[in-house]
């Protein structure tokens, strides 16, 4: 597929148009969702925080949090429920689950966030979505958002008007496929769905505002969760919680197998599997650098979710670097983290990538010259409620 707008040209005028509009002309910014629902036995927090979204400044080699507002937020799910416009002037953030009754219950909304003033982030809209809203993509011309909804097994369709969304239709997708995000190619001409409940990665067709599923469809691996395209459009880089695929006429894992999650590079055109990569035990987030040449994993590890876990100190989580290759990914670095890791985003540069922890309710900050990552442990941000998802404008 011909790459249209994540080229170099398109991010030269991207990057030109956010340091010159007010919400870039001091800073590069990502968008953090935190929710406060999540409670675990034996936490040193036994009480609900509120759901927030952050906006950090990742400028040059320091990070600092800038503004928080009250958003619906949540971290069940893929850590693609935050998207940015290309010129960071708003955000949609996803929340899959919200509390009623004192119960944690499904969720069917996104919010709408204004970064015109980062140190005063605002919600200027509420859409519904389908139940169980996750991954949130915009398209490459700024005038389609898509989000996948898990419990409906359909993607809901916005169009985009300066900073308002409106509801354009919604594509079914096959039944119990689950779908735990959706991600553009760059031409914006299709999207594919990720199918966690049918390890299926899903191909849609777009046109305009009408977004259909095409009937085809490839699976590179079990449970697949999160996703990014290349640059050139020609593969889709994705995560598998339940790991590679198992042999023809073998039996299924069975449930309690432990199971080593996996990165998938596919051809988009083919379906067919270009490389898969042993990761380690569930790769919850993928993230792809601005400029395309590289991709986080963030893999959780088996780690614990609370300090009282007898493991806490002996099993860390993983950030992942590797080296996007045409059909190919090659190690490219990697580091300890905290645990219960989610969402990963980098800097423009490439010299910085922030991973959220929503064990210790932070923000991490890594340091990276192409070769050697390291944890920069005196610049982790505090965060209140468990981050989840993390973004930039040129995340995706």
């Amino acid at each position: 597929m011909k790459s249209i707008f994540r080229n170099a040209g398109h991010y030269a005028i991207a990057a030109a148009a956010f340091f010159l509009t007010g919400a870039g002309a001091h800073a590069e910014l990502a968008v953090s969702a935190n929710d406060g629902k999540q409670l675990r036995p034996g936490d040193t927090i036994n009480y609900v925080e509120p759901d927030s979204v952050t906006v950090l400044d990742i400028t040059g080699k320091g990070v600092r949090r800038m503004g928080t507002v009250a958003a619906p937020a949540c971290m069940i799910g893929s850590p693609t429920a935050v998207a940015v416009s290309r010129d960071s002037r708003f955000a949609i953030v996803s929340a899959c689950e919200k509390m009623e009754g004192g119960k944690l219950v499904a969720n069917d909304t996104a919010s709408v966030v204004d970064l015109s003033s980062p140190s005063s982030p605002r919600v200027i809209q509420t859409i519904h979505t389908g139940n169980r809203p996750g991954g949130v993509s915009i398209s490459p011309n700024g005038r389609l958002a898509l989000i996948a909804n898990s419990e409906d097994s359909s993607v809901s369709v916005f169009t985009i008007a300066g900073k308002t969304l409106a509801a354009a239709g919604t594509a079914k997708l096959p039944e119990k496929s689950g779908p735990s995000d959706v991600v553009f190619t760059p031409d914006g001409k299709t999207a594919i769905a990720i199918g966690r409940g049918d390890s299926h990665l899903m191909i849609l067709s777009v046109n305009g505002s009408q977004v259909t599923y095409t009937g085809r469809s490839f699976s590179p691996g079990l449970n697949p969760y999160g996703a990014v395209v290349t640059h050139d459009g020609k593969y889709v880089i994705n995560t598998n919680l339940g790991g590679a695929l198992p042999p023809p006429g073998s039996p299924p894992p069975g449930r309690r197998a432990r199971r080593i999650g996996t990165v998938s590079m596919s051809d988009i055109a083919t379906g067919k599997l270009a490389q898969s990569v042993d990761v380690g035990p569930t790769p919850e987030h993928i993230a792809m650098s601005g400029d395309g040449k590289y991709i986080a994993v963030v893999v959780a590890n088996g780690t614990a979710s609370v300090r009282s876990d007898p493991k806490w100190d002996q099993v860390l989580g993983l950030l992942e670097i590797y080296k996007v290759g045409d059909g190919t990914l090659a190690p490219a670095g990697r580091s300890d983290t905290g645990h219960w890791c989610q969402g990963a985003t980098f800097s423009r540069d490439n010299r910085t990538i922030l991973l959220q922890c929503a064990a210790e309710r932070e923000i991490e900050v890594f340091h990276y010259d192409g070769s050697n990552l390291t944890w920069d442990k005196g610049a982790s941000i505090p965060m209140g409620a468990r981050p989840g998802s993390i973004s930039t404008a040129y995340s995706r």
